[in-house]
């Protein structure tokens, strides 16, 4: 019969202990932690929002860019037909 996972060797005074998935709160403490995000995200807020900023425009800016550039110029077409 082989070995079990978690199983494989045989360690002398060493004492583990475990508790039954069933007898944990998969919740406990859950409004601690969200208002702990909310006051972390506050305090960064300030440190963050500069650049994200700046990031968006620099986007807008160069897809608007891109788009004026890639345009045809209707004079080179005027007398086609």
């Amino acid at each position: 019969m082989g070995r079990k996972f978690g199983m494989l060797t045989n360690a002398k005074n060493i004492i583990t202990y475990s508790l039954s998935p069933f007898e944990q709160r998969a919740f406990a403490g859950i409004a601690k932690g969200m208002a702990n995000m909310a006051r972390r995200v506050k305090l960064q807020l300030p440190y963050q929002l500069p650049a994200v900023i700046t990031g968006i425009l620099i986007y807008t800016w160069a897809n608007d860019d891109f788009h004026k550039r890639n345009r045809k110029n209707l004079k080179d077409f005027e007398n086609d037909e």
